[in-house]
This record gives C-alpha cells, sequence and structure tokens, in this order.
C-alpha cells in the first residue's frame, strides 16, 4: 500500500463527510464482523481506499464478503496474513469495538502490531496513522443530537425504550442503534441537526472514545466482563467514560440507587439529572404513589422542538401502565422518561410511548402461554443480578432454566434468591452441575438436568405444570383457577459452550416452545 499522509483527528468532524475528507484516501478495517463489515461499506462509498483484515479465513467470511455486495475492497484474511500490512501505508486505522492493544481477547499478533503503531503515535512519529473505532468515528463526524446509554444490565431495554418515546414525538427522525447488533456509520449521509441518535454503548466500545454523546443515561453498574479489563475497578474505570465525555452543554442522567453509578456525577461540568425508584430528588425523576414524576426538567437549550406543551413538573405517568414488568425496569424506565424529558417530550407522548413499548427480544421477553404455563425467554440475562431481576418480576410458581458456560462471577446472591423464587430449576451446559449444587444447598427441593435446551423446555413445562397443580390444591392462587406458572430462560452464564450468542440460545427456546405449542394443538 502506498503510504498517505495521515488523517488528522480534527479533520473527522461533522461536515468533513460532504467536503470529501476521506475521498482517495488509504483506509484500514480491522476486524470484519459487524462493525467491520459496516465500515468498510461505507468507507468505500465515502471514496476511500479500504483494507480489511481479519485473522479467520475467507473460507469463514463468506456472508461478510457477500455483504460488500461487490465494493472494490482489498482483503487481507486468515491465520497466515501479518496484521501490520493492514497498518503500512494507511493514512486512518479504523476497527471493530472488540479488537483493542489492552485486550488480552484481541488476536496476540494483532495486539502487538497496534501496540506498536500506538507507540509511534506517543513517541510522535507524524507517520503513524490514527485509530478510532466504529462508534467513535460515528461520533466525529455525526451532526445530529446523540444520546448514549451505558450500564450493566438494562442499557438495550432503556435504549429501546429511550427510542419509542422520543418516536412519539419526533416519528422517524430518532434513529437507535449501536451494540444492540446496528452499527450507524452507514447511516452517517442521510443524518442532519434534525435526527436524534439513541446508541446503547457496552464496555467494549467506551474505551474506543474520544468524542462523548449529547446527553449521556447510566442504567447500573456491577461486575462484568473482568476476563477483558482485570479487575472490577479497571471495569467501573471503562464505564465512567461515557460521563467524562459527555457534551458539556448536555446532561447527565444517574440512577442514585445504584452507588457505583451515583458516583459518576462528578465526572462531568453537565447538566445531572438524576432518578431513583423513591422520591422524586431535587432536577431528576421519582416513583411517588404509584406514579413517575419529577419537580421539573427543562429541556436542553435546542432540544425542545418536540414538546406538545411546556412541562412545569408533577405526575408523568402511572407505573401500572409500564408496559414492561419489573421494579428493574421501573428504574429502566426512569432513564428513558428522564432523556425524553430533556428532547421536550410532553408528559402525554411519554404515557403513550412507555404503555405501547412491550420490551426487547430476548430480555424478559413474554414467547406464549401454553395450558396455564407462561414463557419467557430472558436468553440475555447471563449476569446473576439479571437473573434475580427477573425471578423477582413474576409472581406464581417460577421454573428457571439456567446453565451455559460459567463466566467466573460469584453466584452466591443468585442461589439465595433461587432458593427463594423458585419452585424447580432445570440446568443445561457446562455450568449445569455447579449451579445445580448451589441451587439445592440454597434450600431448592426440585432441580433436574438436560442436555439440550428443547430437551429442557419439555422438563420445564412439566414441572412447572405440577407445581401450578400442586398450588391451586393448597388453594392458593386463585383456587380451581391459579395465576399462570412461569417458565423463565435466564441462565445466568454465557452461551457459548451450546450457541454462537445469547441471541441464538433465545431464538433456540422460541422455537422449542413453538413446537410445544404445536403439539399441544
Amino acid at each position: 500500500m502506498t503510504a498517505d499522509a495521515v488523517i488528522d483527528l480534527a479533520a473527522l468532524a461533522p461536515g468533513a463527510l460532504a467536503a470529501g475528507v476521506l475521498r482517495d484516501r488509504a483506509v484500514s478495517v480491522l476486524g470484519f464482523a459487524r462493525s467491520g463489515i459496516a465500515l468498510a461499506r461505507f468507507l468505500v462509498d465515502a471514496g476511500a481506499r479500504v483494507t480489511v483484515y481479519d485473522a479467520r479465513p475467507a473460507g469463514e467470511l463468506g456472508r461478510a464478503i457477500a455483504a460488500l455486495d461487490g465494493r472494490d475492497v482489498r482483503l487481507l484474511l486468515g491465520p497466515d496474513v501479518d496484521p501490520a500490512g493492514a497498518l503500512d501505508g494507511a493514512a486512518l486505522v479504523t476497527s471493530s469495538p472488540s479488537i483493542n492493544a489492552d485486550y488480552p481477547t484481541t488476536e496476540p499478533r494483532l495486539r502487538g502490531a497496534l501496540a506498536s503503531l500506538l507507540a509511534r503515535r506517543a513517541a510522535g512519529d507524524a507517520t503513524a496513522p490514527a485509530i478510532v473505532s466504529e462508534v467513535d468515528l460515528f461520533l466525529r463526524l455525526c451532526p445530529a443530537p446523540t444520546i448514549g446509554i451505558t450500564g450493566t444490565k438494562g442499557k438495550t431495554t432503556t435504549s429501546a425504550l429511550t427510542h419509542a418515546l422520543l418516536a412519539t414525538a419526533m416519528g422517524d427522525r430518532v434513529v437507535l442503534g449501536g451494540n444492540m447488533g446496528i452499527p450507524l456509520i452507514e447511516r452517517l449521509p442521510s443524518l442532519t441537526t434534525r435526527n436524534s441518535v439513541v446508541l446503547e454503548l457496552s464496555e467494549l466500545q467506551l474505551p474506543t472514545l474520544s468524542r462523548g454523546t449529547t446527553v449521556a443515561a447510566y442504567t447500573n453498574v456491577t461486575a462484568d466482563h473482568l476476563d477483558r479489563h482485570g479487575s472490577l475497578e479497571a471495569y467501573r474505570r471503562v464505564k465512567r467514560r461515557l460521563a467524562e465525555l459527555v457534551d458539556p452543554a448536555g446532561a447527565l442522567v444517574i440512577n442514585l440507587d445504584d452507588p457505583v453509578v451515583l458516583t459518576y456525577g462528578s465526572a462531568t461540568a453537565a447538566r445531572v439529572v438524576p432518578y431513583r425508584r423513591s422520591d422524586a430528588p431535587d432536577g431528576g425523576l421519582g416513583v411517588e404513589h404509584g406514579w413517575i414524576v419529577t419537580d421539573g426538567i427543562a429541556p436542553l437549550p435546542g432540544l425542545g422542538e418536540a414538546a406538545e406543551a411546556q412541562f412545569v413538573g408533577g405526575r408523568i405517568l402511572p407505573l401500572a401502565e409500564l408496559g414492561v414488568p419489573g421494579a428493574h425496569n421501573v428504574s429502566n424506565s426512569l432513564a428513558a422518561v428522564a432523556v425524553a424529558l430533556l428532547f421536550g417530550v410532553s408528559p402525554a407522548a411519554i404515557r403513550r410511548g412507555a404503555a405501547a413499548f412491550t420490551g426487547v427480544e430476548h430480555r424478559l421477553e413474554r414467547v406464549a402461554e401454553i395450558d396455564g404455563v407462561r414463557f419467557v425467554n430472558d436468553s440475555q440475562g447471563t449476569q446473576p443480578d439479571a437473573v434475580i431481576a427477573a425471578l423477582r418480576a413474576f409472581d406464581g410458581p417460577i421454573v428457571l432454566i439456567a446453565g451455559g458456560r460459567d463466566k467466573g462471577v460469584d453466584l452466591a446472591e443468585l442461589a439465595t434468591v433461587v432458593g427463594r423464587r423458585a419452585a424447580a430449576a432445570v440446568l443445561i451446559g457446562e455450568s449445569g452441575p455447579d449451579l445445580e449444587r448451589l441451587f439445592r444447598e440454597a434450600g431448592l427441593a426440585v432441580t433436574e438436568r438436560a442436555t439440550t435446551l428443547e430437551a429442557a423446555v419439555g422438563v420445564a413445562d412439566r414441572l412447572a405444570r405440577a407445581a401450578r397443580a400442586a398450588l391451586a390444591t393448597r388453594g392458593g392462587g386463585g383456587g380451581s383457577n391459579p395465576a399462570p406458572a412461569t417458565i423463565l430462560l435466564s441462565p445466568a452464564a454465557a452461551s457459548f459452550d451450546m450457541f454462537e450468542d445469547y441471541e441464538a440460545r433465545g431464538r433456540a427456546f422460541k422455537a422449542a416452545v413453538a413446537r410445544l405449542a404445536e403439539e399441544r394443538r
């Protein structure tokens, strides 16, 4: 590759794309998954000369190559390719979020090449190109106001609900994407200042950011992905990054019920909007007498065009009208409502949007109810705190399906809650034996093992119907017509021992439920 003069990061700003900042420049893309595919397509369409590197062989990347739709891209693929070849002569290097010189999970040779490039830049080498991630490049070039939402759990639901609330007033001018599997870089050419963009941001993406969002909102920060970050403190520092970068003229929305998140308010000069599930704090949101209330959250300057009426404070909507179950979703709703108020959405529009929003796939997703047994897909529940929240979201007998690849986190508290809340558990995957032992030690009397998820659904159905019948016999839950029993897939483990990802696991669960429903018919 012939060396180009490097692109100054300061030149990557709103309006620069139309001015041709990438035209006829050599740009490398590291990683050929979702973000890498979107980057390659976007960069070629912007006129760049693009090189893509991925350590996987071309035979495993057929779909990614096909997704280029014939675009002219130089492909450096396979374990025998030196990643340094993708960096030589580049004016800019872009990457997928999982690729980072600091992550032990990044392929070793690529880590070494990135470390060498970063060392050259640190030493003042003017020929060393900058490295930007897909989401960082988007934020640098985006002309529209942006909302970044992060947290250990709840960020996908909160992002989707925030989008739904803004859309009640702004329609299709609101764009949703980010960590939920929707790279937004290709949307840039169509965005203007009249749009608003909601981005779910993960711990993979946050360390890559050099630009913040107009508004940042947090759900909670517990413990996750310690394999990448090494320690709980390092993980918390990564999460703090969004608060540190938020636009000083924007706002930071924080959860006062979370002891880590409440400390992030000191990380910014921006306006801080707090929320909690008790009385409303000054300048924020709370819950009083079954209603979400505020003493008034004025729209940010320039973002209030969506307002249907001036709102000075008071009741916004009753909790009974929320379309998603569980106390944790009250917190998620508070965060989303705070963002909507900052964008000038009226309480009436917020109330309509919240009532219509019924959740996100694989997150407390109600799949079906068959003969008095409710099936809930919470495949994304890979952390103990998420599973605990799911167990507390439903009344009546609960049969938990759990297990998979152990994430190395403490499950003692989860076991205690399972012992109290569940009627039975069906265990699958590599961690199944350990979970069964923990749950039984915590007092759960009924556990069974299953070798496949489909078999687990059948076993759980039998146990749930038995638990519901026993409840009716005891005279509880409605006598001869007791409340539904719930089969809850919330694995408290990663999916990679049995499935490609949690989405594949959730789809397999739904397919098994559909087959069960067909058999009953």
